[in-house]
């Protein structure tokens, strides 16, 4: 890639932030924005082209369970050049200062580790449930998880392969917001308790096309942060799977003591929780 590009544009995103932040901040059901054309378009072309070489990479998690089914790839040392690129401009200090603007949350700080985060790709048949997230880094006690980035990468994604991001209210009720997930747009949304999402509808697009994204998450450090694992939910209408989610919720939450008190990471902890769930492959 070359080295002068821009990619992403600080003062063109910088002259909108007192609307952009006005937007974010007022929004329903909870604080969140969803940008078009976010990043520089040739620098995801880069990504998507390196994507594509990922496929055979041992350094994959494969994220299967009752309320799941996607891959991750979190270290950024085998990550592809541009990608890295990509996510280190988004962990930069100059993006923080945007992103702080943004939410209104002061300090946020990055993540080396890319805990849950990095890039993530699902095929047909991948979903996620709806959940709030983990609050809580597994690795660093007082931070307090705040704000997520997603930046989507999917040229020619098409309606009826399902796959949208879903935003339900804080009491399970209702889904107030659909995003379909196309190339170069941004969804940014606070992580609180009841920050509810997912795209639960398992897809249907080609078996050669893939749902994926760049992840980041940030954090504040607090004094006494609110602890929960991921916690998933059944949506209204859905009584039989309330006892699956549940159970797997059970999981999760030993899923992610594991991680914090052993130190294990995400590859061998999804094995033992894939074992456990009866999911195989």
């Amino acid at each position: 890639m070359k080295t002068q590009t821009q990619i992403f544009d600080y003062a063109a995103w910088n002259d909108r932030l007192p609307e952009l932040s006005k937007r974010y901040q007022s929004a329903s059901p909870y604080p969140h924005i969803v940008l078009e054309n976010f990043l520089d378009p040739d620098t995801l072309d880069e990504c998507i082209g390196e994507f594509n070489k990922l496929n055979e990479t041992d350094g994959w998690i494969n994220y299967k369970h009752y309320n799941e089914k996607k891959r991750g790839l979190n270290k950024l040392d085998i990550l592809p050049e541009t990608i890295k690129e990509t996510i280190n401009e988004l962990n930069s200090p100059e993006f923080l200062d945007f992103l702080s603007a943004l939410t209104g949350i002061k300090g946020l700080m990055k993540d080396d580790y890319l805990e849950g985060g990095g890039i993530h790709q699902s095929g047909r048949g991948g979903f996620l449930n709806i959940h709030a997230d983990f609050t809580v880094h597994p690795h660093h006690r007082n931070w307090q998880r705040r704000v997520n980035v997603l930046v989507y990468l999917n040229k020619g994604w098409k309606e009826e392969w399902g796959g949208k991001l879903e935003l339900w209210d804080k009491k399970m009720n209702a889904c107030e917001e659909k995003v379909l997930p196309v190339f170069n747009r941004c969804v940014i949304f606070n992580t609180d308790a009841d920050s509810f999402h997912g795209h639960p509808e398992p897809m249907t697009c080609p078996e050669d096309r893939f749902r994926r994204s760049i992840a980041l998450y940030y954090y504040t450090e607090e004094d006494k942060p609110f602890r929960r694992a991921t916690y998933y939910q059944a949506r209204p209408g859905e009584g039989k799977k309330k006892l699956f989610v549940k159970l797997d919720n059970a999981m999760v939450a030993l899923y992610t003591n594991i991680k914090g008190k052993l130190g294990a990471n995400d590859k061998f902890v999804s094995g033992l929780l894939r074992f456990f769930s009866g999911r195989k492959k």
